[in-house]
């Protein structure tokens, strides 16, 4: 075991950073089942405790609830801009087209947890503040985010093979990623109606929380975040393939030009 580590473990900085795409990518494929059913299982158990374990909150009621899915939907958010930024810079820097792959799965998958979080706050905002959407500064920078996501999305999907569509797309996620900590500290910089940060608080990670509560917002982030990591997988595993059948197909054609 330890000599296939070192095996498959870089030689120098240099190909560490070379080969970085591919290992990272063959490592998310290997462990691909394993992620998926403990996904699964950990999202059974996140309803389980969010429907017949954690108490309701006292003021707010079943509403509340919302909170386990909508806290772990904004979390995901941020790190499919995470991903996106990074995949972008290392695209710019190498120009390899998986880096390029992994930035667009990663916005497909970021604009669902985006969209979710939008949803989400409207149905929890609803009862609480009387209505579903306020021009409030952490809902209206969000929703630029969202329209950060779609029009990344369009401009690949509608661009014209002639350009340098990932060059381009590349740029527009480094600069939408830009939002991310505006979103985070609109609650602090202006008056808004959102409610502050209730845990990953400097002098206070827990928040104030109940430990079931806090319990149960945990075991909600590690679920969801499993659950993008197997469609991040999932899709860049597709895209894959679709990129080999293409070169396969390309090679078929000159193999029939030839023979010809």
């Amino acid at each position: 075991m330890i000599s296939s580590i070192k095996k498959w473990w870089p030689r120098s900085w240099r190909q560490f950073w070379t080969t970085l795409d591919g290992r990272t990518y063959h490592v998310l494929l290997h462990m691909r089942s394993w992620i998926g059913w403990l996904a699964v299982g950990m999202m059974v158990a996140t309803f389980a405790l969010v429907f017949w374990w954690v108490p309701l909150e006292s003021i707010q009621g079943y509403p509340q609830k919302i909170f386990y899915i909508h806290v772990p939907s904004a979390w995901l958010m941020y790190s499919a801009v995470g991903v996106v930024f990074v995949a972008s810079v290392m695209y710019l820097w190498q120009r390899t087209q998986l880096w390029d792959i992994f930035a667009r799965c990663a916005a497909e998958i970021g604009f669902l947890f985006c969209s979710l979080t939008l949803v989400t706050g409207m149905l929890w905002g609803s009862p609480i503040w009387g209505k579903p959407w306020v021009w409030d500064a952490r809902l209206t920078s969000t929703f630029v985010l969202w329209l950060i996501y779609l029009g990344y999305l369009l401009f690949r999907m509608l661009a014209r093979r002639d350009i340098e569509v990932g060059r381009i797309a590349a740029v527009i996620g480094i600069v939408g990623a830009i939002d991310v900590p505006i979103i985070h500290l609109s609650v602090q910089w202006w008056r808004t109606l959102h409610p502050l940060p209730v845990v990953m608080i400097a002098n206070d990670p827990g928040g104030g929380l109940p430990t079931s509560m806090l319990v149960t917002l945990l075991v909600a982030l590690v679920s969801f975040s499993l659950v993008f990591v197997y469609l991040l997988t999932q899709r860049v595993w597709q895209e894959r393939t679709i990129e080999n059948l293409g070169l396969l197909e390309a090679i078929l054609d000159r193999k029939a030009e030839h023979a010809t």
